[in-house]
């Protein structure tokens, strides 16, 4: 399998060719800032939280790459924080580790990394079981969490049935469902 550090390399790169896409479309432009970094966005995050006693767990797109080894674009790090440790008690490590806070909804509260890279921090009571048997990898000389694959496969469903979401994040959950289920193009293929 492929080195997880790798895949979310990858993942970056994607990221930011697909962000430079979308802006070229829109007529802005494409070169003005430094592409986020999201494998030091990761590494911080994850330090600051454990540094903080706040269980969490890796969720959302990186996830799909690591458990599916096939990198796909997202547009930040997903982490989910264990709720008995306390929101604010999150909020406050990440805040302390730099990151700036952007926003807050709510089941989930939106930072930004020194480097550019969202980050998004959610909580769920549904969540708390799934982050306490996660599994572990390495990076860097860090052991991140990261949702089992039948639990983000469970996510996603949830998150592809709720009709609350747009349309195109409904999509992009059920095709995340598919490759963590096995549905990997061949290079040969194409998509």
């Amino acid at each position: 399998m492929q080195a997880r550090s790798t895949i979310i390399t990858e993942i970056a790169e994607l990221s930011a060719r697909d962000q430079r896409l979308i802006s070229s479309y829109r007529g802005r432009e494409t070169n003005v800032q430094p592409e986020p970094d999201k494998l030091n966005t990761l590494i911080d995050a994850v330090r600051a939280l454990e540094a903080a006693g706040v269980p969490y767990a890796l969720i959302g797109g990186l996830a799909v790459g690591i458990h599916a080894a096939t990198p796909r674009a997202t547009v930040d790090v997903d982490l989910a924080a264990h709720l008995g440790a306390g929101r604010e008690a999150a909020a406050v490590a990440l805040e302390r580790a730099g990151l700036r806070k952007t926003g807050e909804l709510r089941h989930s509260v939106n930072f930004r990394h020194s480097s550019g890279e969202p980050v998004q921090l959610a909580f769920d009571p549904d969540f708390d079981p799934i982050i306490e048997r996660a599994e572990t990898f390495a990076v860097a000389g860090l052991r991140i969490a990261v949702v089992r694959k039948e639990d983000l496969v469970l996510m996603k469903r949830r998150a592809a049935g709720d009709p609350s979401h747009r349309k195109s994040k409904r999509l992009r959950d059920q095709a995340d469902i598919e490759l963590l289920l096995g549905d990997v193009p061949d290079l040969d293929e194409g998509w």
